[in-house]
């Protein structure tokens, strides 16, 4: 219970910033395109990237942590660092064919999805 306790608490953090770096984007990028979105992508990557190749593998961090920071806050900030952390570990190991299906099934399906959504919305 208490593992749940700390990714939820991390996920209401991550998923705040969320909105709110979303909310703020508006002010100083063209409305077009959602920037937002792309930050929040960018900075949850790169949270996820520091925490698993900068301290999980040299073991600085508890698995405590990890949860709180990796699964919490990056999930709730966003699920694209984990799709890139996946994805780049693909592609490190040389699994260049799956690293390119998880890339394009991601892709397409989770437009799929968003479609059907709208289609059963209609």
């Amino acid at each position: 219970m208490i593992k749940f306790l700390i990714v939820a608490m991390g996920a209401g953090l991550g998923g705040g910033l969320r909105y709110w770096i979303s909310s703020e984007s508006f002010k100083y990028f063209p409305v077009y395109f959602p920037f937002g979105t792309l930050i929040v992508n960018l900075i949850g990557s790169a949270i996820l990237g520091v925490l698993i190749f900068g301290f999980d593998e040299k073991e600085l961090v508890s698995s405590y942590v990890k949860l709180f920071i990796g699964v919490g806050f990056c999930g709730g900030l966003t699920t694209f660092s984990t799709f890139s952390l996946e994805t780049f570990n693909l592609l490190r190991d040389s699994q260049y064919l799956f690293a390119g299906l998880n890339i394009g099934l991601n892709l397409i399906l989770t437009l799929v999805g968003i479609y059907l959504g709208y289609l059963l919305t209609r």
